[in-house]
């Protein structure tokens, strides 16, 4: 344990972004307790790479979650643990709900029992739905299109209650599409099923998959396929820190985006994996998906200007570089 930093709590810190926020917060002089019930975790990279206490268990467990406050002195909570494939919470929204509403509620209740009462929370532009204006600021109306982006509103809306009846403090997230790895290959993307469009194409190019689907070429952009906001898992964890820090200093609850500004079409994504590996990738071009907007870009001068947030990795190449030596090494 390092003297002097307080302890933070991690749910869901076994998974990707999680993962890269406990490494940050380790490297930030914190002490860290990782909560996983490991469903999406991996023990191996907690054991390995990250070398703190992990507690296997859920958000949803009431009776751990007390013990957890008892015995360890938590000074905040930062909240990884939702389950997050769009298409599943559509066709499972029980799972969903229980998971990313319930088992929330449950850890907030736990926290206020035990006078805990500073937040990070892990939102998602989903809770946008199809965006009216683009690039997206955070006054942008929420209407979620699936019941992912609504539990993840649900959840704003809770804290944003608490915070009036309570005086408990968060700050919420709402991530564009997180990609990419740690420049030094400790730490990457490993889902299972994987359903991101860079670790899809860069498992094509090993030879794990036959093709990259491009789900519609005939949208309203310059090469007619999706644009979207990709930003690099290690400036999401870098904002992470600061929005931790922000409250431990007393700083009122805020919401911010998490987003490049910027955005690269499917093509582009494609194209710029084939330069960096060096193989040509095959691709099938597929009709468009029910609900997938053209473009989704997010401003994140908020998080800038407030947290003094600046992202390192904004090209396209550094993420796919990054990602490529990752997935190189997971998937000899």
């Amino acid at each position: 344990m390092s003297p002097g930093k307080p302890t933070i709590l991690v749910t869901g810190g076994a998974g990707y972004i999680g993962s890269h926020t406990v490494l940050a917060l380790k490297q930030a002089g914190y002490n860290v307790v990782i909560l996983d019930n490991l469903v999406y975790g991996h023990r191996e990279l907690v054991e390995k790479v990250l070398e703190v206490e992990l507690i296997v268990g859920d958000t949803g467990d009431r009776a751990l979650l007390d013990d957890i406050f008892k015995t360890h002195d938590i000074s905040a909570v930062m909240h990884f643990s939702a389950y997050a494939y769009v298409g599943e919470s559509v066709t499972d929204p029980a799972k969903y709900y229980r998971n990313n509403v319930l088992g929330t509620f449950t850890l907030l209740e736990a926290m206020l029992a035990a006078s805990v009462k500073k937040f990070v929370f892990s939102s998602t532009c989903a809770t946008y739905g199809v965006p009216e204006f683009v690039p997206i600021p955070e006054t942008h109306p929420q209407n979620p299109i699936n019941p992912y982006g609504a539990t993840k509103l649900m959840v704003e809306r809770i804290l944003s209650d608490f915070d009036v009846a309570y005086g408990f403090q968060s700050v919420r997230f709402r991530y564009f599409n997180a990609a990419g790895a740690n420049p030094n290959g400790l730490l990457g993307e490993d889902h299972n099923p994987e359903t991101h469009l860079i670790p899809l194409v860069l498992m094509t190019a090993l030879g794990k998959r036959e093709s990259i689907s491009i789900f519609g070429t005939d949208y309203p952009t310059p090469d007619g396929t999706c644009i979207r906001d990709y930003i690099h898992v290690n400036d999401l964890a870098d904002a992470h820190i600061l929005g931790l820090e922000y409250l431990l200093k007393g700083g009122d609850s805020e919401v911010f985006n998490l987003g490049n500004g910027s955005g690269f079409s499917v093509r582009e994504v494609i194209a710029a994996a084939q330069q960096i590996t060096g193989i040509s990738i095959p691709v099938e071009e597929r009709d468009r998906r029910p609900g997938d907007p053209p473009i989704l870009i997010g401003t994140s001068e908020k998080a800038r200007t407030i947290l003094g947030w600046q992202p390192q990795y904004l090209s396209i190449q550094d993420i796919v570089t990054h990602a490529w030596q990752w997935h190189q090494k997971r998937h000899k």
